[in-house]
């Protein structure tokens, strides 16, 4: 993995042009997964508008890297139980993939899950024609709780407050990656149809998600 460059000032780590390209490269690389899936491919009809909801007001939580670094990511309500690794920047400047389709992966370069700003976990819908980690991402629903067990011993609960799903071409890099004034998730996998030439799918699902509290794991 290629480490990716460190955030600056809290609150405004997207700072650095490269970066920035790199993070605009996720609606690319994220095609990554491998093999068409009928069970793992929503169909077209599936895709809905986007729908938000307010974000909680709950204080970001404490961010020391070797003890705020994710663990372990859950999604009860589509069965999502996963490790997570590290995922860091390509040569190209495009975001890394996980090499299988297990487990999950969280950039490096974003924030960690708690702390303010978006925090961003990614994984393959599925891999050589067998589900993914994130297989039924497409089936998450607002209000869905999604949990992220840090090294520190805490685990950040978080509130789904919009799911959409995007065309590569037209994937909402800013809302994803931008700053925000509170702690956030985005939960990424292919979606959409599979295009056998390109050996992709054409389009994104994104989970966003708000903070809103904490427990002990």
């Amino acid at each position: 993995m290629i480490a990716p460059g460190r955030r600056g000032p809290r609150g405004s780590w997207l700072v650095r042009t490269t970066l920035g390209i790199a993070l605009a490269a996720l609606a690319v690389t994220t095609s990554g997964c491998a093999g068409p899936s009928a069970a793992a491919a929503p169909p077209p009809s599936s895709v809905a508008a986007p729908v938000t909801t307010a974000v909680p007001a709950v204080p970001a939580l404490p961010a020391v890297l070797a003890e705020s670094r994710p663990v372990r990511v859950q999604i009860p309500a589509v069965g999502v139980d996963s490790d997570l690794i590290d995922l860091g920047v390509q040569d190209d400047g495009a975001l890394e993939v996980p090499p299988t389709g297990f487990p999950a992966g969280w950039f490096t370069g974003a924030p960690t899950p708690g702390e303010l700003g978006p925090a961003v976990i990614a994984g393959h819908v599925d891999w050589g024609g067998s589900p993914g980690v994130f297989a039924d991402l497409r089936d998450v629903i607002v209000g869905d709780e999604v949990t992220v067990a840090r090294a520190d011993g805490s685990t950040a609960v978080f509130r789904v407050s919009e799911v959409g799903q995007y065309a590569k071409d037209a994937f909402p890099t800013a809302a994803v990656y931008g700053d925000l004034d509170h702690a956030g998730l985005r939960v990424i996998t292919c979606g959409g149809e599979f295009d056998p030439h390109t050996q992709s799918y054409l389009d994104n699902t994104v989970v966003f998600a708000d903070l809103v509290g904490q427990r002990a794991s």
